[in-house]
């Protein structure tokens, strides 16, 4: 094939598949560290409740938004905006920006869980002193060459499955990385919970404690939701355009944050007993991840397979993410510049390993530039994607869709034979709810409650996070 020409689009092979990718791409290093982490601040299962509560307010209802927004224009996350209304693309264009960066220094991040996989294989976690580890880690990730090198393997191995294509690449290995991380992650959290004075994890994870319910515990269960699901970055528009036309969209927006909370729960589970068996503190940060889970595998019964395996999962957790970042941006080439996806691969992949290459010298080398309040390279990075591009394209999706695209309810007055005036609401069938509902052939009987999520309620919340994300 000439690597110049265009080639046909593609699309999931079954259903299944197309939620094990979805699920893929919402599950990620997020899941295995800063969940447990947020709930370890925020009083352990009080925050796992507001977080269950507003996953299925704000999360299925975005969750729905974009899977529609793709699947009815069967394009890129720029061309769908374009295809519906052309003055609204460059919304789009946030979502292709926000992917490229993040995948820059989440790739450089996945290198570290490469590195850590290695070293629980040579038996380094061979010490419970959190100093000594920590300063391993800081040796580790201010070094120039090592990181790098294991940043270079990470966007191998995403450009590996994106360059197969829908189903021969990102379904076939979806299908296999996603089960076998549900199994490596029920496994470490077996081991974890029969650990002697792990009951006190469970409890803490588990019992809600209404007292800790305030508004900063809220407001960090919403900004955990909206960034776990892959929200506002193009993520699910883009696998929604490969969907088929008779595809249950409800169904699938159910299933995705269903699994994506699921993965959540295990993994506080598989986490936070494990650090109560031996006294550490569960509120560690992102230190949890490199530094206190380590310490925990040292003093662990067959401890290095634990490690290795537990490395293992945030692996496949954080390649399941990367794939789908890098496929909103080969798709949105492959659609707007008939790149053949070979090309678009290799290419697109090449460019964010160079924007990576900063963000890893930050922690090292480079570690006296700062750019935004004070930030290094790779902080910075996140703080544009995470803290303004993605909340204000999860905005403007519901703007769009809501207030746009036109989700409307209209009043219809009636008189009776006595000339009693009777007024009513009717969900008037646009196209966006013509699409979630398969032109009406499946029965969404929540759809007058999603029009008011996606028009009021979810832009609220999100412009919430969004604020308080900036200042």
């Amino acid at each position: 094939m000439d690597i110049g020409s265009p080639q046909e689009r593609g699309q999931w092979g079954s259903k299944l598949g197309f939620i094990m990718a979805a699920a893929g791409s919402a599950v990620g290093l997020g899941n295995l560290w800063k969940f447990p982490f947020l709930a370890g601040q925020n009083g352990g299962g009080a925050f796992v409740l507001v977080y269950f509560l507003i996953l299925f307010v704000v999360g299925f209802t975005l969750m729905m938004a974009e899977i529609t927004v793709g699947r009815y224009t069967q394009l890129n996350a720029i061309g769908a905006y374009r295809k519906i209304k052309a003055s609204w693309a460059w919304v789009g264009s946030l979502g292709v920006i926000a992917g490229f960066l993040i995948l820059s220094f989440y790739s450089v991040i996945g290198g570290w869980i490469i590195a850590y996989i290695v070293k629980a294989a040579s038996g380094a976690f061979n010490t419970a002193d959190t100093k000594m580890l920590g300063d391993m880690f800081t040796t580790f990730i201010q070094s120039a060459g090592a990181p790098l090198f294991y940043h270079g393997i990470f966007m191998l191995l995403t450009l590996g499955i994106v360059i197969g294509g829908i189903q021969n690449g990102i379904e076939k290995y979806s299908k296999i990385l996603m089960p076998a991380l549900l199994i490596m992650i029920v496994l470490v959290m077996i081991r974890s919970i029969t650990l002697d004075g792990a009951m006190e994890g469970v409890k803490f994870f588990l019992n809600p404690d209404f007292s800790k319910i305030t508004g900063g515990v809220i407001l960090s269960a919403l900004g955990q939701v909206f960034f776990s699901l892959s929200l506002g970055m193009g993520c699910m528009i883009t696998y929604g355009s490969y969907l088929s036309k008779d595809t249950n969209i409800p169904e699938c927006a159910f299933y995705i944050p269903l699994i994506d909370t699921g993965v959540a729960l295990l993994a506080g589970l598989a986490i936070l007993p494990a650090v109560f068996a031996f006294n550490f503190p569960p509120d560690a940060g992102p230190g949890l991840l490199f530094i206190t889970l380590p310490a925990v595998f040292s003093k662990m019964p067959m401890g290095s397979l634990m490690g290795v395996l537990f490395f293992t999962l945030a692996l496949f957790a954080a390649i399941t993410s990367s794939i789908s970042l890098l496929e909103v941006c080969v798709s949105y080439v492959v659609d707007e510049w008939n790149w053949t996806r070979k090309k678009a691969t290799l290419i697109i992949a090449g460019l964010i390993f160079a924007a990576g290459v900063p963000c890893s010298l930050s922690q090292g080398p480079w570690s006296h530039i700062k750019l935004i309040k004070g930030k290094g390279i790779l902080d910075s990075v996140d703080f544009v994607a995470s803290n303004i591009l993605l909340p204000l394209g999860g905005i403007l999706l519901c703007v769009f869709i809501g207030w746009v695209w036109g989700l409307r309810r209209i009043q219809r007055i009636s008189k009776t034979d006595e000339g009693k005036t009777i007024i009513t609401w009717e969900l008037e069938y646009t196209d966006a709810l013509k699409e979630v509902t398969n032109d009406g052939k499946i029965n969404f009987a929540l759809a007058p409650i999603w029009v008011f999520l996606i028009k009021w309620l979810a832009p609220v919340a999100i412009g919430i996070v969004f604020i308080q994300g900036i200042f």
